[in-house]
């Protein structure tokens, strides 16, 4: 076997020893959350007494849980819906008219970023405390703080799955078709962007679903949230804790997973 090709052989080894050690090490701390969560009881011992479901059981016939966890779908469902309604449009714009004015989108969008949470949320509590619109408190002021979180994520998946179909090309073919703008956007654009809408709404909401800082501050105990929730009940037991820990974490990894899947396959152009 040439010298060049065990080098190479060597080098692929120990790229995969690294990654796999980095990758076990980071995967420890979730497995022992699992197996913590699934057992009955874990003293002094190296090993559990026992396994058992029923910290599981006792999370999901919570009422408080089930309350806390449809707020949080609620508040990111309508978040993202708002973010899609008004984004896309935009973006539409943005590409087909005024193409220079990407490069300051990009800046823009960044700014949510620029903030500190914790200044923003300030910020807000001293601008409608005395306001005419009582929101704060509310799950309205929590729908639009997620829409400008969200916003960065939804606004450069769609711009790159605009950049992917050529949109002039499309629209100048739809319009030498006899349709109108609005109906070369709804019936052509649209479907088109489809997988990259679906993987920056599914990764937008893993994101929003784990947000602590503005619903905390902005709402606190009077609209519960997941996060809240998971905050409130840290004095339990650690078991009970662990189960919700898991429950909240593998609904995200579903959502990571769901996002990457999209995000992978390219979308086709409609015939």
């Amino acid at each position: 076997m040439p010298k060049a090709n065990v080098n190479s052989n060597h080098s692929a080894i120990w790229h995969k020893t690294v990654v796999y050690g980095i990758v076990s090490v980071m995967l420890l701390p979730i497995l022992a959350t699992l197996v913590y969560s699934l057992s009955s009881s874990w003293g002094a011992t190296i090993l559990p007494d026992g396994f058992t479901l029923d910290w599981y059981g006792q999370l999901l016939s919570d009422p408080r849980f089930l309350a806390a966890f449809g707020r949080s779908l609620l508040i990111c469902s309508a978040s993202l819906a708002l973010s899609a309604i008004l984004v896309i449009p935009a973006i539409f714009v943005v590409f087909y008219y005024f193409p220079k004015l990407d490069k300051l989108m990009n800046l823009l969008i960044l700014l949510p970023f620029a903030v500190p949470p914790v200044v923003s949320s300030v910020g807000l509590l001293q601008l409608y405390a005395d306001s005419a619109w009582p929101i704060v408190g509310t799950p309205w002021i929590l729908i639009g703080t997620y829409f400008t979180i969200a916003l960065p994520f939804m606004y450069r998946a769609i711009a790159n799955s605009f950049s992917a179909i050529h949109l002039n090309d499309l629209m100048d073919a739809a319009h030498l078709l006899g349709a109108s703008t609005f109906q070369a956007f709804w019936l052509i654009v649209l479907p088109n962007l489809k997988k990259g809408l679906l993987a920056s709404l599914f990764l937008s909401f893993s994101f929003l679903l784990g947000e602590f800082v503005f619903a905390n501050l902005l709402v606190g105990t009077r609209y519960e949230t997941l996060q809240i929730y998971l905050y409130n009940m840290r004095q339990t037991s650690g078991h009970f804790t662990s189960a919700l820990v898991m429950t909240y974490f593998l609904f995200v990894f579903l959502l990571t997973w769901l996002a990457s899947r999209f995000s992978a396959k390219p979308a086709a152009i409609s015939e």
